[in-house]
């Protein structure tokens, strides 16, 4: 019997994995459960980059949407208003829509929480699922992402976070709290 399920991999500082390589393998599980008319909606901003990416290899022809669910959250008293708040843009009818969310990093559930109460205000989703590149554990809310890239278990006391660089390359960065 494993340890681990084949896509759950216990921490290692030294071998994060390789980002592109996951979005990669993120897209082809997407791909046979999404059309053309499915509404992708990035969670800023390492969500953004991943839907940003997703929507184009996937020929999704629906607009791509963003979120920033800063106002939206429920521990802002306690981490603080995030520097740079961005606008929200979902420019496509959401009422009825299958629709599909695109984050970084899943942890507590509470970003999730967070846009699924904001995308609520746009109005009634058919269906919504998730995409995640990382889910890293550590849930406080029943979030569950359908799509995953892969999942590591990263001690509590540590963030990843995904970065992009100029030419659009995206990477993962451990950082301490």
């Amino acid at each position: 019997m494993l340890a681990h399920p084949p896509d759950h991999h216990p921490f290692s500082a030294q071998a994060l994995p390789d980002a592109e390589l996951l979005l990669t393998n993120l897209i082809e599980q997407i791909r046979p459960h999404v059309t053309p008319e499915t509404g992708i909606v990035g969670i800023h901003t390492g969500g953004v980059w991943l839907a940003e990416r997703i929507h184009a290899a996937l020929g999704i022809i629906s607009p791509l949407g963003t979120l920033d669910v800063s106002f939206y959250r429920d521990d802002f008293t306690k981490t603080g208003m995030r520097r740079h708040v961005k606008s929200s843009d979902v420019p496509f009818a959401v009422d009825g829509a299958r629709m599909l969310i695109v984050d970084d990093v899943l942890f507590t559930g509470r970003t999730i929480r967070a846009a699924l109460n904001e995308l609520f205000d746009y109005g009634r989703p058919a269906c919504i699922e998730l995409a995640a590149l990382i889910d890293r554990g550590g849930r406080e809310l029943p979030i569950a992402a359908r799509f995953v890239g892969q999942t590591l278990d990263v001690p509590p006391t540590m963030s990843i976070e995904l970065t992009r660089n100029t030419a659009g390359t995206l990477a993962l960065q451990l950082s301490t709290n």
